[in-house]
């Protein structure tokens, strides 16, 4: 009688949201994850969450702008629902590069308009030189001479996120069960009607294509220097951002490693990283080192999010790479879409399933065909 319509196996960002909007929309969902409610050995909880679609097309194909930018107008009405608060900023990011690094910012806006649609580069990319830099970003006062101000973006704080999202699954009646290790559930994932794996690298045995990115970051505590919002700071070896969170939170970070390498933050990345913060504000030569993190990204050989259906009972979605916050309302949606389309049986074939994906507005995300892979339980 109370058999779960879906399992979702991995609670990690995207994990939370599909098991919460599935809920949501009325269906018995249980959660499987084997960190804890608080969300620590996930990516995501490392992560500086910057909903900056505009800034990551100089790296990211426009699939992945589109989802971001469709997502930063899914985010205030979803934090709008969860039971606990979430720092939502929505005052843009801030571009800018030393003089001996000027030739970064033509590759850099190159990269950036050829990703981006129009409608996202209207307003939404503005030159500042001089007085009006530091007019926009009082607090680098005259250290940088040109930058661009991208206004439309966002962030948000990444750890109340995952917080507010586990007390919204308990809220909608999802049944939780943390720190359970994936070789304890194939009985449990047997009662489910549909499986939904969001593991990211833990779904590595089931998509031997997925590879981690490794990323390191510093949480400092600055009183004092005051910046307004997210800036990035081009340099051809390093780039760096600067996020700030609130009560004098910074979360900066640059580093991008090939390899699933999740042992601690090296000397060489904490100088760089911390030096390149003090090279865009000295002020940070004083601030209080409050954690050298790491974590690697999930990512697929394209760089694109997959949502995969296997011909049988089962859904992936994985590969959301250094985008997850950024994008992970859209690729939830989508997710949640097909795994009620499978539910109600409206895709049940080869045939439906190509139907499903014709009509979708992100049918890159939507594959099929992967049934010759390992099933989650075995």
């Amino acid at each position: 009688m109370h058999r779960p319509d879906f399992a979702v196996v991995g609670g990690g960002l995207v994990g939370r949201f599909v098991a919460w909007q599935l809920a949501s929309a009325g269906h018995r969902v249980e959660l499987f994850e084997r960190g804890d409610a608080a969300g620590t050995q996930s990516a995501a909880w490392v992560a500086a969450a910057m909903l900056a679609p505009l800034a990551e097309a100089a790296s990211a194909e426009p699939l992945v702008v589109g989802l971001g930018a469709a997502s930063l107008e899914r985010w205030p009405r979803l934090i709008e629902q969860l039971p606990e608060p979430v720092f939502f900023q929505r005052n843009g990011t801030l571009v800018v590069w030393h003089g001996a690094d000027r030739a970064e910012a033509p590759l850099f806006e190159r990269r950036l308009r050829a990703n981006s649609p129009a409608d996202l580069l209207d307003g939404g990319f503005v030159r500042l030189a001089g007085a009006q830099l530091s007019q926009a970003e009082p607090a680098l006062g005259t250290r940088f001479a040109h930058g661009w101000l991208l206004p439309n973006e966002g962030q948000l704080d990444s750890r109340q996120a995952l917080s507010a999202l586990a007390a919204g699954l308990a809220a909608r009646g999802v049944r939780a069960h943390w720190n359970t290790p994936v070789e304890h559930l194939p009985a449990l994932l047997h009662e489910a009607r549909w499986i939904v794996d969001c593991r990211g690298l833990g779904g590595k045995p089931a998509w031997p294509a997925l590879r981690g990115i490794r990323g390191e970051v510093a949480r400092v505590h600055a009183p004092g220097i005051g910046l307004s919002r997210p800036v990035r700071l081009l340099h051809p070896r390093y780039p760096l951002y600067i996020a700030p969170k609130e009560n004098d939170l910074y979360v900066i970070g640059a580093t991008e490693v090939e390899g699933e390498d999740m042992s601690p933050v090296s000397v060489r990345s904490a100088l760089e990283l911390l030096s390149a913060a003090f090279a865009v504000h000295p002020g940070f030569g004083e601030a209080r080192i409050l954690e050298l993190n790491s974590h690697c990204r999930p990512t697929l050989p394209d760089h694109r999010p997959a949502i995969v259906w296997d011909g049988a009972r089962t859904l992936r979605v994985n590969g959301l790479y250094r985008h997850g916050f950024m994008i992970a309302p859209k690729v939830a949606d989508t997710a949640c879409a097909l795994g009620e389309a499978l539910l109600s049986g409206d895709v049940a074939s080869a045939d439906t399933f190509a139907d499903f994906r014709g009509a979708a507005r992100w049918p890159e995300l939507l594959q099929a065909g992967f049934a010759c892979m390992p099933a989650l339980s075995h």
